[in-house]
């Protein structure tokens, strides 16, 4: 529970983060925005005040803020709440002069939506429709629409600078989210002890090789590896050991074959290896060489331990129903490898290991 709270603060506090130079940005374009129909209309001190404190020093104010509160992330959607508050006071202030009210009302309610949608948006409008509110009781409901020049060319930096801002900040985090999608595809697809290929991943790329197989003609294999004697290891060493083993057998399998071969962790200490374009010759070497190098390896160095692995070999065979029927040829020859004494290749019931 402590741990996801803190995870949550973290989020919170990226976020708050991703809103700081946006923020600045919005709300600096926005005091020229509204400063141009602040000079216009011959503004007082306090007025100029105002538009200072909530435009300029607003911004350093709300990442603290942010950061202070027991929730960094509800605090900074306060934050955005209260910057469409002082956009719907600035808008009533300047008597609803029509572009200037226009763009500031559009960027505003353009980020709240990019952020929380329609939801998030009907709040923010609300607290804007209540800050106006507050300032025509204090000063009374004017009306002024006519935009001049002037005050056209002030409101295009919020016009033009501000979406470039929302939309970078945006790009950046479609950037995140399309890496954290392709590490949650890879996690999805990777045995989480062995670090290979999960069964479901490994099956697809065995049925993938057998449609190629079957249309190009060529060769391959299918290699079915299991850890002599686990069961001894687990109880005599415990789960720990136990899958200290299966990792330096995945690391073998790994350091073993080439590029295209595609070792997997089929359950339990039991892999499956596809070594696509492979001739007999060049697959009952790699068989060989994957059953010598564990045989010669310590697989748990703590404790010294040592195994060795026993392993089934089948060819592709175009009169396979299916991929599921290869895997079952090499998984019955390597049952005939255990069955005859461990520590031994076999190819489809014929002997070729030691």
């Amino acid at each position: 529970m402590e741990e996801r709270r803190e995870h949550r603060r973290e989020e919170g506090l990226r976020f708050a983060r991703r809103m700081y130079v946006p923020r600045i940005v919005g709300l600096a374009s926005g005091a020229v925005c509204i400063g141009g129909v602040l000079w216009a209309n011959g503004a007082s001190a306090a007025a100029w005040a105002a538009l200072v404190l909530s435009t300029l020093v607003w911004p350093h104010l709300a990442w603290p803020l942010a950061r202070g509160a027991a929730d960094p992330y509800r605090g900074e959607l306060r934050n955005l709440a209260l910057d469409s508050a002082f956009g719907g006071a600035w808008i009533a202030a300047m008597q609803f002069n029509l572009l200037p009210s226009v763009v500031i009302f559009s960027m505003l309610a353009m980020d709240k939506i990019s952020i929380g949608g329609t939801g998030f948006l009907a709040r923010c409008l609300a607290a804007q429709l209540a800050a106006a509110a507050l300032v025509i009781a204090a000063f009374g409901f004017r009306v002024s629409l006519d935009t001049s020049m002037l005050q056209i060319v002030c409101a295009l930096p919020l016009l033009v600078g501000y979406p470039f801002a929302v939309g970078f900040v945006n790009y950046r985090l479609a950037r995140r989210v399309r890496a954290q999608n392709r590490l949650l595809e890879e996690l999805s697809r990777t045995d989480a002890l062995s670090r290979l290929p999960n069964r479901g991943h490994w099956e697809e790329a065995v049925a993938a090789a057998a449609q190629r197989c079957r249309a190009s003609g060529k060769q391959a294999a299918l290699m079915m590896v299991d850890i002599d004697y686990f069961k001894a290891i687990n109880d005599r060493h415990g789960h720990l050991a136990g899958d200290a083993v299966i990792r330096a057998v995945a690391g073998i399998l790994r350091d073993s074959l080439r590029g295209d071969d595609l070792a997997g962790r089929y359950g339990g200490e039991e892999f499956g290896v596809l070594l696509p374009d492979t001739p007999p010759p060049g697959a009952e070497a790699t068989a060989e060489r994957v059953r010598a190098r564990v045989e010669e390896a310590v697989l748990e160095s703590e404790l010294g331990i040592r195994g060795t692995v026993s392993i089934g070999m089948a060819f592709f065979d175009p009169s396979d129903a299916s991929h599921k029927q290869w895997i079952e040829r090499a998984d019955r020859a390597l049952y005939q490898a255990k069955n005859s004494g461990r520590n031994r290749v076999q190819r489809d019931g014929l002997a070729a290991g030691v």
